[in-house]
């Protein structure tokens, strides 16, 4: 879904679609040119072939019989003209592709008329139509080609029309003893199979143009792949910044201008990172201040969360947390009751019983805590120490009431290193425990107020004599 997502609207799409759509085009307008130029060759092949089967055919024809035909109506019917039609006849069985084979001279007055024409009558039309018969006339002028017939063979340029139909038509002139043209030969071809030609060079073109289409689309996806890949990577990367989390890097294997980008992206995120640690750990600084404020206003409660952060690193490690994860462990744990500084401090060293009204107030400083911390600790496990170290394994702690594994196994820790460290030092209500005693108090309270097995970790700390604890 997120990859339809990326695709569908995207960068990518675009670069897809102008890919595809501009090889596209260059596949169109080479099979353009190619279908022309195809057509035009195999045009001009056809004609060259059309001028030698007319020059061929002229040679056959006998011009002194041609010439002895009486040019009327009757003169279909002498030997002469049968004897010329017979020759003309066998030539068009000889190549299907002619429509019609005649011979025509010109007259005195530039009027061409027919001598022999095997079919003086298209078959297609009545009594009424246009025949050939000897002697009937013809208007030349119409096409150039056939006047110059006269001189050498030649084909029409392009398809003619006249009242036969649409038709190519090649010439040659049929030439005396002397040497002079006594008449000209004219084959017709059938549009129709220029037509064809024309088809089958166009189907061609047509199957090359989706070859191509196909190509460029394959081409189109795999460019914009490749284009967009790193840029879909710095995508993902300034998503998890969005998100917070600062130590995600980009790795790109380009040496383009994208992959600079990549490696400008990643020395801002390193210079960012150490930006934040910085300010953090000024923060921390200016917090830690004010926390060992709050408890030197309280000589029962002194040095209680350096005390709280150095057990709940020991007791971190004990439980195989990283040397890394287990230092901010510390620093946050030193911060953990920051909340306090919005409690009135009658109520924090009251001796006396709390009110209701004084123990919701007390209830609200682990929220108060992560209210001052939120804006700089961005690491949410990292606040919900501060939140949430008075959660209590079954339930019934607060401010959220979380159960089990609902809390954090970091919360988990810091809860048992604080009700130790309150146990074991003077309170204002009653005097400190010993570590005897207070191992024992966290057997009872294990899988009520503590984690069973955070219990057992920090007990074999204890246990080791650890000097941290």
């Amino acid at each position: 879904m997120e990859n339809s997502q990326f695709f569908f609207g995207s960068f990518r799409s675009k670069i897809t679609v102008a890919l595809v759509l501009s090889l596209f085009l260059v596949a169109a307008i080479s099979s353009l040119l190619i279908y022309q130029f195809s057509y035009n060759a195999q045009f001009e092949q056809f004609r060259e072939q059309l001028k030698m089967v007319a020059q061929t055919a002229a040679l056959s024809v006998d011009p002194e019989t041609l010439m002895q035909v009486p040019l009327s109506r009757a003169g279909a019917k002498s030997l002469q003209y049968n004897a010329i039609a017979e020759k003309l006849s066998l030539i068009k069985k000889s190549n299907p592709k002619i429509l019609f084979i005649y011979t025509m001279g010109r007259t005195d007055n530039g009027i061409w008329q027919f001598i022999v024409d095997p079919e003086p009558r298209a078959q297609s039309m009545g009594e009424s139509g246009a025949t050939s018969y000897p002697g009937d006339k013809y208007d030349a002028s119409r096409f150039p080609e056939m006047l110059k017939a006269l001189a050498s063979p030649s084909v029409d340029k392009k398809l003619m029309v006249d009242e036969w139909g649409a038709t190519l038509s090649g010439y040659a002139p049929v030439r005396g003893k002397d040497g002079k043209t006594v008449a000209i030969l004219g084959i017709d071809i059938s549009a129709q199979d220029v037509y064809g030609i024309q088809k089958e060079l166009l189907r061609r073109a047509i199957l090359v143009l989706g070859v191509g289409m196909l190509i460029s689309i394959a081409l189109g996806v795999l460019v914009s792949k490749r284009a967009t890949d790193p840029i879909k990577k710095l995508e993902e990367a300034t998503r998890h910044f969005a998100s917070g989390d600062l130590n995600y890097r980009v790795h790109m294997k380009e040496r383009d201008e994208i992959g600079r980008l990549g490696e400008s992206f990643n020395k801002m995120a390193e210079s960012l990172v150490a930006s934040k640690e910085a300010l953090q750990d000024y923060f921390y600084r200016i917090v830690q201040s004010l926390v060992r404020g709050l408890e030197a206003k309280d000589s029962y409660t002194s040095g209680h969360s350096d005390r709280v952060s150095e057990y709940a690193r020991t007791l971190a490690i004990e439980m195989g947390v990283s040397e890394k994860e287990a230092d901010m462990l510390k620093k946050v744990t030193e911060l953990h009751d920051i909340g306090k500084l919005g409690i009135d401090e009658r109520v924090l060293n009251k001796v006396e019983k709390l009110t209701d009204e004084e123990w919701r107030t007390v209830k609200e400083h682990p929220v108060m805590g992560e209210e001052i911390l939120g804006p700089v600790f961005l690491d949410k496990r990292m606040l919900s120490i501060v939140r949430s170290h008075h959660e209590r394994y079954d339930g019934t702690g607060y401010p959220d009431g979380l159960k089990g594994d609902e809390i954090n196994t970091l919360v988990q820790i810091v809860s048992v290193a604080d009700a130790y460290d309150a146990m074991t030092t003077t309170r204002a209500y009653r005097g400190p425990l010993t570590k005897e005693a207070a191992a024992e108090e966290l057997k009872r309270n294990s899988g009520t107020q503590f984690n069973p097995r955070i219990v057992e970790a920090f007990l074999r700390v204890l246990g080791r004599g650890n000097a941290n604890i």
